[in-house]
């Protein structure tokens, strides 16, 4: 596949095994923000509830991501042009504003992880930025070389991190017995601390067509989605929680370094900020390019990593708020995907694929306000619901207010992508579903 590519895929062209799909996001998510995402309950928690919070939290966000990934196999679309059958033209622009700014802070901060573990073997203090900047440009480097170069950097780096990745396991698992009994201090309510990891997880979940849609059949998509994302997040986010007690600090460097995994610590976070890395510059260029389709694809890379890598010089700011980070994504994009769920899975209508690359104007606007009406919502009900949780409240909130604002009223269409039928279509007397 091309870095920015948002054609559809043609059925003959969608081989790609369930397997493969469980790779990617596997490979993915074994990296060093799960083991913050894991790091980040500590002190609030004690360690039984938040490995319960992780278990639960890590189902349920995998989950809503494996339920959308049907799409991909089912319309061969990106999740970028998809979005524009729930949410108009104007609305997947904005969600496609929205990915590209936040890999962003993505890629920021898994090159600020790394650069903490690397400049504690390598240069000290004074080489973290250096660092973080370096590890930035080198994946931007590989992604512009083409996916052969991502490929085999792939096939190089994740039986690296994953030999590392069991080492680490060992590791936490002979710590003392008091990390294993410690008690949280209260600071924060299960329901929240569920929200930050609920929040993780949601944040692949505009990306829940982007590989999917090479993959043949539904179920493999769904299935490869939903254990990727689980599986990968039940191993990693424990250990993060563990070597964090054991620490007493969420920073990554000190994670490996209470562990005695300095260089081959530093090694894991390094490879695994390339490689995930290389998929938020390929999800960031995808969206760039169904904002100007005519863009180069270098232009496209180029203009993702290098800021990504230029942001990385903020400090340890992604780091100190990551908490707040994940609990303003998913915010955002818990209440989006209950919008794509309704639109596709409870109401159902028919979708023409080609049209949603020539939407008409009139009808996309009034779908984006409703649309917009229903998502808005949904985020006012999340924070409004804090103290007891946001994520499911916010779920509902969006599907109910989605399927009630489109719902058909004389005059009003339900949906753009019904009016942009195109006339063939309506002579031939053909949906797409």
């Amino acid at each position: 596949m091309n870095a920015a590519d948002i054609a559809p895929v043609p059925p003959e062209k969608r081989t790609q095994s369930g397997i493969d799909l469980f790779l990617i996001y596997a490979g993915a998510n074994i990296v060093a923000t799960t083991l913050v995402t894991g790091a980040s309950l500590v002190p609030a928690f004690s360690t039984t509830a938040a490995l319960v919070l992780i278990g639960t939290g890590s189902l349920l966000g995998a989950g809503l991501v494996a339920a959308l990934a049907p799409l991909g196999p089912r319309f061969g679309a990106p999740s970028v042009i998809l979005a524009r059958a729930a949410l108009g033209l104007r609305g997947a622009q904005f969600l496609a504003v929205l990915l590209y700014l936040t890999n962003f802070a993505w890629i920021a901060l898994n090159n600020v992880i790394a650069a903490s573990a690397c400049a504690r073997i390598w240069g000290g203090p004074a080489a973290e930025r250096p660092w973080a900047v370096g590890l930035g440009l080198l994946a931007t480097l590989v992604v512009a070389l083409g996916p052969r170069a991502v490929g085999w950097a792939d096939r190089l780096a994740v039986p690296v991190m994953a030999g590392v990745g069991l080492l680490l396991l060992a590791r936490c698992l002979g710590l003392p017995p008091a990390v294993f009994t410690a008690q949280g201090d209260g600071s924060q309510s299960l329901l929240r601390g569920l929200d930050v990891v609920v929040g993780y997880q949601v944040s692949w979940i505009l990306m829940f067509a982007d590989y999917s849609r090479y993959t043949r059949g539904e179920r493999r998509s769904a299935l490869g989605v939903f254990l990727g994302l689980g599986l990968s997040s039940l191993w990693f986010m424990p250990l993060g929680l563990l070597a964090a007690r054991a620490a007493g600090s969420s920073d990554p460097g000190a994670l490996m370094s209470v562990l005695g995994l300095g260089a081959s610590g530093a090694l894991l976070l390094a490879l695994a900020t390339l490689t995930t890395n290389f998929v938020n510059i390929y999800l960031s260029a995808l969206a760039f390019k169904s904002l100007r389709p005519a863009a180069s694809e270098r232009l496209s890379v180029w203009s993702i990593g290098a800021l990504g890598a230029l942001l990385s010089l903020l400090s340890r700011t992604w780091l100190d708020r990551y908490a707040d980070f994940m609990l303003i994504l998913g915010s955002l994009l818990v209440p989006a995907g209950g919008i794509l769920l309704a639109r596709f899975f409870l109401m159902r209508p028919g979708v023409d694929v080609p049209a949603l690359y020539q939407a008409p104007a009139g009808a996309s606007r009034d779908l984006a306000w409703r649309a917009a009406a229903a998502w808005g919502l949904g985020t006012l009900v999340y924070f409004a619901a804090a103290p007891i949780g946001g994520t499911l409240p916010a779920l509902l909130t969006a599907v109910l207010a989605y399927a009630l604002f489109t719902t058909k009223t004389p005059g009003t269409q339900r949906n753009s992508t019904d009016n942009a039928t195109t006339e063939t279509q309506r002579r031939e007397g053909t949906v797409r579903v």
